[in-house]
């Protein structure tokens, strides 16, 4: 897995590719969010349209990610989940945990309302 990440209106974004699946990613991905919180930027997008595949230790991935920005006061939204990803999420509850978007510029404005 890569993660690319820029930041768009104090919004983080983080452009995840590859498959999901824990190991070196889990560190990566914990070691991103601390940074990104240790420059107060406490929300942030996980743009997941490059991500082929999320097996379970992937989706701990995810739920660690989102439940230490929370605890920072922060949120963590998903966005261009695939169908394939989305049936996991249905599957696990986690589409009830994590706000997901098609659409960039609404995400980032969902930070502003929500």
């Amino acid at each position: 897995m890569k993660i690319k990440e820029r930041k768009r209106d104090g919004v983080a974004v983080l452009e995840m590719s590859g498959k999901l699946m824990g190991g070196p990613d889990a560190e990566t991905f914990a070691e991103t969010l601390k940074t990104l919180i240790h420059e107060g930027c406490h929300n942030v997008i996980v743009n997941m349209e490059k991500v082929k595949w999320v097996n379970s230790t992937g989706l701990g991935i995810l739920i660690s990610g989102y439940t230490t920005l929370k605890r920072n006061e922060g949120e963590m939204k998903v966005l261009n989940v695939s169908e394939r990803i989305e049936s996991i999420f249905m599957v696990t509850k986690l589409a009830s945990v994590f706000e997901s978007y098609k659409d960039e510029s609404e995400a980032i404005q969902s930070f502003a309302t929500g």
